[in-house]
């Protein structure tokens, strides 16, 4: 019985569809389909072995040692975590790198243990090439930027969108010196899977925040950030107070919700002092050696004072460190691409949000004159 191939299409992942990545650990790990789950044929020791023996000795020499090196009971472990993925999720779809070897050899081991699954053909490198593609594509779409201060609440401007792209989501990362996620950030494969992926639902205008071309430790790819770099924008304009509460949300109280949840109290408090020390350390060349130890001195205050319960006392290194390094840096980008720049609309918050739908119904087709998503369903 021939096994079953489906061709490396964006409905795949447009449609959810579960999917099993039976490459090893390592590769998972430097990126993914968006949504798979890792069940390998080999694990990262045995991949190199027949890695290795590939290149000395050819494919089916390579072969065979796999089959020395997984069978038995490892076998049917392997094949049994298969069933029970497929079993909680009948529409399952196997690839591998290229959709060769490894997947095959997982159909056919399935196949016999009574489960017919099919492979997407090309594998992990067909559908990761029509992703990129699709974001190139997308590059042509119309764009609207949001600009602003640091504080300005961009990023709950554009999350209030339905046709918003949130970049800081999927870099997790927020876009500045403080911004680190207390999680694993994406490697740059999976932040371009999840841009792509969620770029297959807007076929149309698009809102972005203002961001530089690497957010934390992940790039946005280069022709997407060059038609950002072309668009109109709309920026957001807020007094110092408010800013500074928006900063004390995201900084303090956002990232400590995070860190307790995944840490506990004491390591997430640990772990959060860190980070944020850290961050400011980092600003030493920008901000001057005196200047940083004048903020240093009054972050350790704010953090004894928040141990006690008074959170409000990061305001005393916030509110300069808004003042004396984010306004000025961000007035120096201003400056330096002063009357390049397509300025729609300048106000607040609730003024910018407005401009961005109003620009988003003007700027999208009519539904009638809409090209509708080529849907394929697969089986």
């Amino acid at each position: 019985m021939t096994l079953p191939l489906v061709a490396a299409d964006l409905a795949l992942l447009r449609e959810n569809r579960p999917l099993i990545d039976v490459r090893a650990p390592v590769e998972f790990a430097q990126g993914a389909l968006p949504g798979a789950v890792n069940l390998p044929l080999m694990d990262d020791d045995e991949r190199r072995q027949v890695g290795i023996e590939y290149k000395q000795h050819g494919q089916q020499a390579a072969i065979r040692l796999g089959e020395q090196l997984v069978q038995g009971n490892l076998k049917a472990s392997r094949v049994e975590a298969w069933r029970e993925y497929v079993a909680d999720h009948p529409n399952a779809i196997l690839y591998c790198f290229r959709g060769g070897l490894r997947s095959q050899i997982a159909q056919q081991w399935l196949q016999d243990a009574g489960v017919t699954r099919p492979r997407i053909e090309g594998g992990w490198k067909a559908l990761r090439q029509a992703l990129c593609t699709h974001i190139d594509s997308a590059a042509a779409q119309p764009m609207l930027i949001v600009g602003g201060l640091t504080g300005c609440a961009k990023t709950d401007l554009i999350q209030r969108l339905d046709n918003g792209v949130d970049l800081e989501a999927c870099a997790r990362h927020k876009g500045s010196a403080f911004g680190r996620h207390p999680l694993q950030p994406p490697a740059q494969i999976d932040f371009e899977h999840a841009l792509g992926k969620h770029l297959l639902s807007l076929p149309g205008a698009m809102v972005l925040e203002d961001e530089s071309r690497q957010i934390g430790s992940v790039n946005i790819p280069l022709t997407f950030w060059h038609a950002m770099q072309r668009a109109p924008r709309v920026r957001v304009e807020m007094p110092l107070d408010w800013r500074l509460n928006q900063i004390h949300r995201d900084y303090i109280d956002g990232l400590w919700e995070v860190y307790l949840h995944q840490y506990g109290p004491w390591l997430g408090w640990t772990l959060m002092r860190k980070q944020l020390s850290s961050a400011l350390a980092r600003l030493k060349k920008r901000l001057g050696s005196a200047r940083l130890a004048r903020l240093q001195r009054l972050q350790q205050l704010a953090f004894r004072e928040h141990e006690r319960g008074n959170r409000q006392a990061h305001e005393a290194w916030l509110a300069p460190l808004l003042t004396e390094y984010y306004d000025p840096l961000y007035r120096y980008q201003l400056e330096k691409h002063s009357g390049t720049e397509q300025l729609l609309h300048t106000g607040d918050w609730d003024s910018c949000l407005e401009a961005a739908r109003s620009w988003s119904t003007t700027a999208s087709p009519e539904p009638s004159a809409a090209q509708p998503l080529a849907k394929q369903t697969i089986e």
